[in-house]
Protein backbone atom coordinates (compact mmCIF):
# COMPACT_ATOMS: atom_id res chain seq x y z
CA UNK A 1 0.00 0.00 0.00
CA UNK A 2 2.68 2.11 0.73
CA UNK A 3 4.19 1.91 -3.40
CA UNK A 4 0.52 2.99 -4.43
CA UNK A 5 0.59 6.07 -2.03
CA UNK A 6 3.89 7.07 -3.22
CA UNK A 7 2.53 6.95 -6.54
CA UNK A 8 -0.32 9.01 -5.68
CA UNK A 9 1.57 11.48 -3.93
CA UNK A 10 4.01 11.65 -6.64
CA UNK A 11 1.42 11.89 -9.61
CA UNK A 12 -0.44 14.70 -7.70
CA UNK A 13 2.14 16.80 -7.41
CA UNK A 14 3.50 15.91 -11.05
CA UNK A 15 0.24 17.24 -12.22
CA UNK A 16 -0.49 20.08 -9.83
CA UNK A 17 2.74 22.08 -10.98
CA UNK A 18 1.59 22.68 -14.65
CA UNK A 19 -1.24 24.69 -14.77
CA UNK A 20 -2.97 22.79 -17.58
CA UNK A 21 -2.77 19.44 -16.25
CA UNK A 22 -4.25 20.69 -13.25
CA UNK A 23 -7.17 22.83 -15.15
CA UNK A 24 -7.80 19.09 -16.63
CA UNK A 25 -8.47 17.69 -13.45
CA UNK A 26 -11.09 20.06 -12.83
CA UNK A 27 -12.51 20.29 -16.27
CA UNK A 28 -14.51 17.69 -16.85
CA UNK A 29 -16.79 18.02 -14.03
CA UNK A 30 -17.57 22.03 -15.28
CA UNK A 31 -19.67 19.83 -18.01
CA UNK A 32 -21.68 18.67 -14.92
CA UNK A 33 -22.50 22.93 -14.27
CA UNK A 34 -23.11 23.22 -18.11
CA UNK A 35 -25.97 20.42 -17.96
CA UNK A 36 -27.48 21.35 -15.22
CA UNK A 37 -27.41 25.44 -15.11
CA UNK A 38 -26.03 27.26 -18.64
CA UNK A 39 -28.62 24.74 -21.05
CA UNK A 40 -31.91 25.89 -18.86
CA UNK A 41 -30.43 29.20 -19.12
CA UNK A 42 -29.75 28.67 -22.62
CA UNK A 43 -33.89 27.38 -23.09
CA UNK A 44 -35.34 30.72 -21.06
CA UNK A 45 -33.15 33.46 -22.70
CA UNK A 46 -33.62 32.01 -26.42
CA UNK A 47 -36.71 30.83 -25.43
CA UNK A 48 -36.28 27.57 -26.90
CA UNK A 49 -36.86 23.96 -25.96
CA UNK A 50 -33.86 21.61 -25.87
CA UNK A 51 -35.29 18.40 -24.46
CA UNK A 52 -35.55 16.67 -27.33
CA UNK A 53 -31.87 16.66 -27.35
CA UNK A 54 -31.21 16.02 -24.24
CA UNK A 55 -29.59 12.75 -24.75
CA UNK A 56 -27.03 14.25 -26.98
CA UNK A 57 -26.57 16.96 -24.84
CA UNK A 58 -26.07 14.38 -21.56
CA UNK A 59 -23.91 12.15 -23.54
CA UNK A 60 -21.46 14.63 -25.00
CA UNK A 61 -21.00 16.16 -21.53
CA UNK A 62 -20.65 12.63 -19.69
CA UNK A 63 -18.01 11.28 -22.64
CA UNK A 64 -15.86 14.60 -22.05
CA UNK A 65 -14.39 13.06 -19.07
CA UNK A 66 -12.94 10.04 -20.17
CA UNK A 67 -11.56 11.70 -23.02
CA UNK A 68 -9.58 14.74 -20.61
CA UNK A 69 -8.62 12.02 -18.22
CA UNK A 70 -7.29 9.65 -20.33
CA UNK A 71 -5.37 12.71 -22.47
CA UNK A 72 -4.07 13.96 -18.78
CA UNK A 73 -2.61 10.21 -18.34
CA UNK A 74 -0.99 10.28 -21.19
CA UNK A 75 0.59 13.21 -20.54
CA UNK A 76 1.82 11.20 -17.52
CA UNK A 77 3.15 8.86 -19.30
CA UNK A 78 4.91 11.18 -21.66
CA UNK A 79 6.33 12.29 -18.48
CA UNK A 80 7.99 8.81 -17.90
CA UNK A 81 8.98 8.34 -21.25
CA UNK A 82 11.23 11.45 -21.83
CA UNK A 83 12.54 10.89 -18.18
CA UNK A 84 13.38 7.19 -19.23
CA UNK A 85 11.57 5.96 -15.99
CA UNK A 86 10.61 2.67 -17.85
CA UNK A 87 14.09 2.05 -19.02
CA UNK A 88 14.43 1.91 -14.97
CA UNK A 89 11.53 -0.01 -14.45
CA UNK A 90 12.86 -2.59 -16.49
CA UNK A 91 15.89 -3.40 -14.13
CA UNK A 92 14.03 -3.89 -11.11
CA UNK A 93 11.80 -6.36 -9.68
CA UNK A 94 8.69 -3.94 -9.91
CA UNK A 95 6.64 -5.35 -13.04
CA UNK A 96 6.24 -2.59 -15.77
CA UNK A 97 2.79 -3.72 -16.44
CA UNK A 98 2.26 -3.15 -12.68
CA UNK A 99 3.56 0.36 -12.78
CA UNK A 100 1.75 1.43 -16.02
CA UNK A 101 -1.41 -0.47 -14.58
CA UNK A 102 -1.38 1.83 -11.78
CA UNK A 103 -1.29 4.80 -14.21
CA UNK A 104 -4.08 3.80 -16.44
CA UNK A 105 -6.26 2.77 -13.37
CA UNK A 106 -6.10 6.14 -11.85
CA UNK A 107 -7.28 7.50 -14.96
CA UNK A 108 -10.19 4.88 -15.26
CA UNK A 109 -11.32 5.60 -11.23
CA UNK A 110 -11.17 9.64 -12.30
CA UNK A 111 -13.30 9.12 -15.32
CA UNK A 112 -15.78 6.79 -13.53
CA UNK A 113 -16.33 9.53 -10.64
CA UNK A 114 -16.80 12.13 -13.08
CA UNK A 115 -19.26 10.32 -15.15
CA UNK A 116 -21.25 9.93 -12.14
CA UNK A 117 -21.18 13.16 -11.22
CA UNK A 118 -21.86 14.62 -14.51
CA UNK A 119 -24.65 12.44 -15.13
CA UNK A 120 -26.52 12.78 -11.64
CA UNK A 121 -24.94 16.67 -11.16
CA UNK A 122 -26.49 17.80 -14.29
CA UNK A 123 -29.88 16.69 -13.84
CA UNK A 124 -31.00 16.37 -17.37
CA UNK A 125 -32.86 13.29 -17.23
CA UNK A 126 -34.11 11.09 -14.99
CA UNK A 127 -31.74 7.72 -14.48
CA UNK A 128 -31.53 4.79 -12.22
CA UNK A 129 -28.25 4.69 -9.99
CA UNK A 130 -28.15 1.45 -11.42
CA UNK A 131 -28.20 2.44 -14.91
CA UNK A 132 -25.82 5.55 -13.81
CA UNK A 133 -23.08 3.08 -12.62
CA UNK A 134 -22.93 0.84 -15.72
CA UNK A 135 -22.93 3.82 -18.07
CA UNK A 136 -20.14 5.28 -15.74
CA UNK A 137 -17.84 2.23 -15.77
CA UNK A 138 -18.36 1.47 -19.46
CA UNK A 139 -17.46 5.22 -20.19
CA UNK A 140 -14.38 5.13 -18.26
CA UNK A 141 -12.93 1.99 -20.26
CA UNK A 142 -12.47 5.22 -22.73
CA UNK A 143 -9.78 6.95 -20.67
CA UNK A 144 -7.00 4.13 -20.70
CA UNK A 145 -7.86 3.51 -24.88
CA UNK A 146 -7.11 7.23 -25.20
CA UNK A 147 -4.28 6.87 -22.45
CA UNK A 148 -2.49 4.60 -24.65
CA UNK A 149 -3.07 5.69 -28.27
CA UNK A 150 -1.77 8.71 -27.46
CA UNK A 151 1.30 7.21 -26.30
CA UNK A 152 1.63 4.80 -29.08
CA UNK A 153 1.24 8.02 -31.30
CA UNK A 154 3.13 10.34 -30.11
CA UNK A 155 7.23 10.26 -28.78
CA UNK A 156 7.29 13.35 -26.62
CA UNK A 157 5.52 16.04 -25.40
CA UNK A 158 4.95 18.04 -28.18
CA UNK A 159 4.19 15.61 -30.24
CA UNK A 160 1.50 14.57 -27.48
CA UNK A 161 0.25 18.05 -27.40
CA UNK A 162 -0.93 17.52 -30.86
CA UNK A 163 -1.82 13.82 -30.69
CA UNK A 164 -4.46 14.41 -27.96
CA UNK A 165 -6.09 17.49 -30.14
CA UNK A 166 -6.47 14.88 -32.95
CA UNK A 167 -7.17 11.78 -30.80
CA UNK A 168 -9.66 13.30 -28.22
CA UNK A 169 -11.04 16.00 -31.18
CA UNK A 170 -12.20 13.00 -33.42
CA UNK A 171 -13.34 10.51 -31.14
CA UNK A 172 -15.85 13.04 -29.90
CA UNK A 173 -16.82 14.58 -32.94
CA UNK A 174 -17.44 11.12 -34.45
CA UNK A 175 -19.32 10.05 -31.09
CA UNK A 176 -21.72 12.82 -31.21
CA UNK A 177 -22.46 12.86 -34.99
CA UNK A 178 -23.62 9.04 -34.72
CA UNK A 179 -26.18 10.27 -32.27
CA UNK A 180 -28.24 12.08 -34.86
CA UNK A 181 -28.73 9.15 -36.31
CA UNK A 182 -30.61 6.23 -35.27
CA UNK A 183 -30.95 4.26 -38.47
CA UNK A 184 -28.55 1.80 -40.41
CA UNK A 185 -26.59 4.89 -40.88
CA UNK A 186 -25.34 4.67 -37.01
CA UNK A 187 -23.07 1.56 -37.38
CA UNK A 188 -21.27 3.79 -39.95
CA UNK A 189 -19.94 5.40 -36.14
CA UNK A 190 -19.40 1.78 -34.60
CA UNK A 191 -15.73 1.57 -34.51
CA UNK A 192 -15.24 4.92 -32.16
CA UNK A 193 -14.96 3.59 -28.06
CA UNK A 194 -17.80 6.30 -27.63
CA UNK A 195 -20.55 5.41 -30.05
CA UNK A 196 -21.07 2.28 -27.45
CA UNK A 197 -22.41 3.78 -24.04
CA UNK A 198 -23.46 6.96 -26.36
CA UNK A 199 -25.99 4.63 -27.47
CA UNK A 200 -26.35 2.46 -24.26
CA UNK A 201 -27.73 5.95 -22.57
CA UNK A 202 -29.84 7.16 -25.27
CA UNK A 203 -31.40 3.97 -25.28
CA UNK A 204 -32.33 4.41 -21.75
CA UNK A 205 -33.78 8.42 -22.58
CA UNK A 206 -35.78 7.70 -26.24
CA UNK A 207 -38.44 6.34 -26.54
CA UNK A 208 -38.59 2.26 -26.82
CA UNK A 209 -38.03 0.60 -30.21
CA UNK A 210 -36.03 4.18 -31.54
CA UNK A 211 -32.99 2.87 -31.57
CA UNK A 212 -31.47 -0.36 -33.45
CA UNK A 213 -30.66 -1.92 -30.24
CA UNK A 214 -31.91 -1.60 -26.76
CA UNK A 215 -29.79 -0.88 -23.56
CA UNK A 216 -28.23 -4.50 -23.13
CA UNK A 217 -27.13 -4.90 -26.34
CA UNK A 218 -25.65 -1.63 -26.87
CA UNK A 219 -24.09 -2.51 -23.37
CA UNK A 220 -22.58 -5.69 -23.61
CA UNK A 221 -21.43 -5.89 -26.77
CA UNK A 222 -19.81 -2.20 -26.22
CA UNK A 223 -17.96 -3.95 -23.74
CA UNK A 224 -16.08 -6.48 -24.81
CA UNK A 225 -15.51 -4.23 -27.82
CA UNK A 226 -13.98 -1.90 -25.53
CA UNK A 227 -11.76 -4.20 -23.58
CA UNK A 228 -10.96 -5.82 -27.17
CA UNK A 229 -9.58 -2.05 -28.08
CA UNK A 230 -7.67 -1.73 -24.97
CA UNK A 231 -5.97 -5.24 -25.55
CA UNK A 232 -5.19 -4.21 -29.12
CA UNK A 233 -3.78 -0.45 -28.33
CA UNK A 234 -2.06 -1.90 -25.41
CA UNK A 235 -0.17 -4.59 -27.60
CA UNK A 236 0.61 -1.68 -29.82
CA UNK A 237 1.69 0.28 -27.35
CA UNK A 238 4.07 -2.10 -25.84
CA UNK A 239 5.87 -2.73 -29.29
CA UNK A 240 5.94 1.51 -30.39
CA UNK A 241 5.49 3.08 -27.61
CA UNK A 242 8.41 1.84 -25.57
CA UNK A 243 10.75 2.69 -28.04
Amino acid sequence: MSVYRGFIKTETKKWTRDSLTAFMIFYPLLFGVVGRWVVPWIERSADMNLEPFYYIILAGITLVAPHIYGALIAFSIIDDREDHIFTSIMVTPLPLFQFLSFRLMMGFVLAFSASIFIILFSNLVSIGIGYVLLLSFLSALIAPIVTLLINSLAKNKIEGFAMMKAVVGVLMIFTVASLFFHDAVEWFFAFVPGFWPAKAMSSLILAEGSLNMGFHGYYWIGLVYLVGCFLAVYQVFMRKGLK
